[in-house]
């Protein structure tokens, strides 16, 4: 029988605790040995309040899972590839393309994984085969969530390296990267920002894909339920992904899905990765957001307050 991989989850926030501890838990092939945080302990296992003590204890480890925020991330994903653990990285893998670049240049034998949970939603792979072989004619995308519901108090994701609304609206852009063949252009963008934060609160994009225009709306304001839904108009009918992915219309019928769990698909796409020598550190989502930010308009809204 094989050996469960040997897990250390560093940043136990919200994230960690809603998806990414249930979904270890859950899988016999990994054992949960540590947590990494300044903040928060874990029962059961053993804490450590950075990675410098979880390697200068000696504690027997195989892999990293990263779920800090991405300013600072990249040091300690270094530091993990250094001690020669496998790296998995919470989306966005890092604060900038560069940083996570560099990771890909450390890795040896290590398998280093930039995980999309939102491409391991259920309708996520129907669509994008469905979708293969037919002409898209256009596509919108609505990506609105309230900001104090699923980010209470967390100041880090407006300032400037915290992404903002790009947070979860990369999340979007990871699906349509996945389902679309070919890439993505970005035609123009426009950013808001909160007076005196220093990551926007909401953005709309206008994009290309071959002649199909495609138009994202990411705004963290919403109240109410989040709307996360993908549009797409075809030679052979419409395609809506709703749910960020969880739920799939076809030509105006649901389709019967096979629920997996997104963050269970990625613990074993993370596993089967290091099984076979490989790595995964797809950065065309994070290369669009840069881009956006490098062409964007940047308009500024009323302060913000959590």
């Amino acid at each position: 029988m094989t050996k469960p991989l040997r897990l250390a989850l560093i940043g136990i926030g919200k994230i960690a605790r809603d998806q990414h501890l249930p979904a270890i838990a859950a899988d016999p092939g990994l054992a949960l040995v540590a947590a990494v945080s300044r903040n928060a302990n874990v029962e059961g296992v053993a804490n450590f309040r950075d990675i410098t003590a979880l390697i200068a204890s000696g504690l027997p480890i195989d892999a990293v899972s990263i779920c800090t925020p991405p300013l600072g991330r990249h040091a300690i994903a270094a530091a993990a590839l250094a001690a020669g653990w496998h790296v998995m990285l919470e989306k966005p893998p890092g604060a900038t393309l560069g940083e996570v670049r560099d990771l890909v240049s450390r890795v040896g034998a290590q398998s280093l994984f930039a995980s999309w949970h939102s491409r391991a939603a259920a309708g996520v792979g129907p669509a994008r085969a469905w979708l293969a072989g037919r002409r898209i004619d256009q596509m919108r995308i609505d990506w609105h969530e309230d900001i104090r519901v699923w980010h209470p108090g967390q100041d880090w994701i407006l300032a400037a390296g915290g992404l903002g609304v790009f947070d979860p609206g990369i999340n979007a852009l990871s699906i349509v990267t996945a389902i679309l063949p070919g890439r993505l252009r970005l035609v123009s963008a426009r950013l808001v920002f909160p007076k005196g934060r220093g990551s926007p609160i909401a953005v709309r994009l206008a994009l290309q894909h071959g002649v199909a225009p495609i138009v994202a709306d990411f705004d963290f304001r919403a109240q109410g339920e989040p709307r996360w839904d993908i549009a797409v108009e075809t030679d052979a009918g419409p395609l809506l992904l709703r749910e960020g992915g969880r739920r799939l219309w076809i030509d105006g019928r649901e389709q019967a899905l096979a629920e997996v769990g997104e963050y269970a698909g990625l613990y074993r796409h993370f596993a089967g990765l290091i099984a076979a020598g490989a790595g995964d550190c797809d950065l065309t989502p994070l290369e669009l957001v840069a881009d956006a930010f490098l062409l964007g308009e940047r308009v500024e809204s009323e302060a913000f307050e959590f």
